[in-house]
């Protein structure tokens, strides 16, 4: 990529290896997969509840009676699995590989779901993880999925790069925290997203406050929130704010992610159940 690249490759003539990237064919799913929407939820960095948004985002789209699917990209360090409660292996046949259904029908890929043992370390390089991502998209059988969320790792690495580039995907959600440091590197993500042309679809600020069980004040704990001031500055909506609540984390650690309700998350779902059928 030149030096002086302004990131806007339909009047580039330079061939640089970032203007050819942006024009790769998009990689097709399984010949019996139905995909509608491809959602990718991503966060400039660990610890921020990225995939408690994506089974968030999963369950309540499902409430609302579409057929919803989670692709967990993040290879090295996947959650999705035990958020649901799933504990069984995937399997497959001649045809291809099946995803493991949840209590609700959610069908959920993820390596976590390949092993032997669910507690063995993934220790890859990057190309063998990249290539575990697309195989997850290429070789599994996604059936009439209405909206198939994408958890990848935090940053803006391999893995986010070979779906930004290789899937159909419609737009993604930032998931960020109240901490001055998260503000930076959700500037990193929607700068991204805008240099390979990938819509951002809304912006939430995860552990946002915590609500006082006596008084109902909303206590800053992780201090004040940044949601407003970011979305205005990098122009996202809708932004949601979610609280720090205890019994969801509980129901989460206990493998019952369907159980888990968060009203503010509905405006960003009103967008997704609004999202225009492809052609």
């Amino acid at each position: 990529m030149s030096e002086n690249c302004n990131h806007d490759c339909a009047s580039c003539k330079s061939g640089c290896s970032g203007h050819n990237a942006q024009e790769m064919p998009k990689e097709k799913p399984h010949l019996l997969s139905r995909i509608k929407h491809v959602i990718g939820v991503v966060s400039g960095k660990g610890g921020v509840g990225k995939s408690f948004v994506t089974g968030l985002l999963a369950t309540e789209m499902t409430r609302r009676g579409y057929s919803c699917g989670i692709l967990d990209a993040d290879i090295t360090g996947p959650s999705v699995p035990k958020m649901f409660g799933l504990h069984e292996r995937a399997t497959g046949d001649q045809d291809g590989i099946y995803p493991v259904k949840t209590q609700t029908g959610i069908q959920v890929m993820s390596l976590n779901l390949l092993l032997e043992r669910e507690t063995d370390p993934v220790i890859w390089r990057g190309a063998l993880i990249t290539g575990t991502v697309r195989q997850f998209w290429t070789d599994v059988i996604w059936k009439e999925v209405d909206y198939l969320f994408i958890d990848m790792p935090p940053g803006t690495g391999d893995v986010t790069l070979t779906v930004f580039q290789s899937l159909p995907i419609d737009g993604i959600v930032i998931v960020s925290s109240p901490q001055e440091l998260v503000q930076m590197i959700v500037g990193k993500a929607v700068k991204m997203a805008k240099m390979m042309n990938v819509p951002v679809l809304g912006l939430v600020e995860n552990m946002s406050y915590l609500k006082c069980p006596d008084c109902g004040k909303e206590i800053s704990v992780f201090g004040k929130s940044r949601a407003d001031e970011m979305g205005k500055t990098f122009g996202l909506s809708p932004v949601v704010r979610l609280p720090i609540n205890p019994l969801a984390a509980q129901a989460v650690d206990e493998g019952r992610m369907e159980f888990v309700r968060e009203e503010a998350v509905n405006p960003l779902a009103d967008k997704l159940a609004a999202l225009p059928e492809k052609a």
